[in-house]
């Protein structure tokens, strides 16, 4: 039987989850010792269910509760499924819900840097990316454009901050992705695991984003920086290729997010010598 629970009460600490903790803190939560995260509409949170993630709860519109909400609440009966009109919960959450459904749920443990690689011919490395937009958007081209994994750095924005799941379409649960460690060693580390590395960067002494033997490189690691600063010098300075995409108009850069699209069209796909 469905665990609908109609909202009466805005203080009811069960939706504290969606409308009074913030995202850090949904992250650590010292209460369960599990972190948390907020998926938002129907496919987002098909996808998030898809990878495994296991929900806590579901905040849904009164008129979803027959229509988009029937398969979760038919798969998880024991689920509470708070809802309201649609009005209301725009008036809890502050914003107008897309499609009209949240669900609060568990993280998992990250994955290993190795688990992640191993079967990536291609990846994506994001080097102090703090935009969740920006995060967000990268891993939608990654999983459009034949990237197999993505890595961060721990400075990189959160890919399951509310904006970068809502920005990806949900790609964040259908591409591998782990942090990298609190160093600057990353760079070594992937070539140990045998990856090339082609840094984007804003460099004259660069190659050509079709150069023909980095696009034959059997595993390549395309490395993306910050917004605004791009890569260090010692990343640029340690990877296998710098790459600058050829512009016009007098336009010197693209955004991270951009670039990184440009960059997955052309390299994402091994080109054979």
């Amino acid at each position: 039987m469905a665990n609908i629970i109609k909202i009466a009460d805005f203080s009811d600490e069960a939706l504290d989850f969606y409308v009074r903790e913030k995202e850090a803190q949904l992250k650590h939560r010292p209460a369960h010792g599990r972190g948390m995260f907020i998926a938002e509409s129907p496919i987002v949170i098909e996808r998030a269910l898809a990878a495994g993630y296991e929900p806590v709860s579901f905040l849904m519109e009164e008129a979803h509760i027959e229509k988009q909400g029937r398969k979760f609440i038919a798969k998880y009966p024991e689920i509470p499924i708070f809802t309201a009109p649609f009005d209301v919960l725009t008036k809890i959450t502050g914003f107008k819900l897309t499609r009209g459904m949240l669900c609060a749920m568990y993280r998992k443990e990250l994955p290993s840097i190795e688990s992640v690689c191993r079967m990536a011919s291609r990846i994506a490395v994001l080097e102090n990316v703090v935009n969740p937009t920006n995060v967000g958007a990268i891993f939608r081209s990654a999983a459009a454009l034949n990237i197999d994994a993505v890595l961060l750095t721990p400075a990189c924005s959160d890919p399951l901050y509310r904006r970068a799941i809502r920005v990806s379409m949900g790609t964040v649960f259908q591409i591998p992705w782990s942090f990298l460690p609190d160093d600057e060693t990353y760079v070594s580390r992937l070539h140990k695991l045998g990856y090339k590395t082609a840094a984007m960067a804003l460099r004259d002494d660069s190659v050509s984003i079709d150069d023909e033997k980095m696009m034959a490189e059997e595993k390549l690691a395309i490395v993306l920086g910050t917004e605004g600063d791009g890569l260090a010098d010692h990343t640029i300075a340690d990877c296998d290729y710098t790459v600058k995409i050829p512009m016009t108009h007098g336009v010197d850069s693209l955004n991270v997010a951009a670039a990184s699209a440009v960059a997955f069209w052309q390299l994402g796909m091994k080109c054979e010598q």
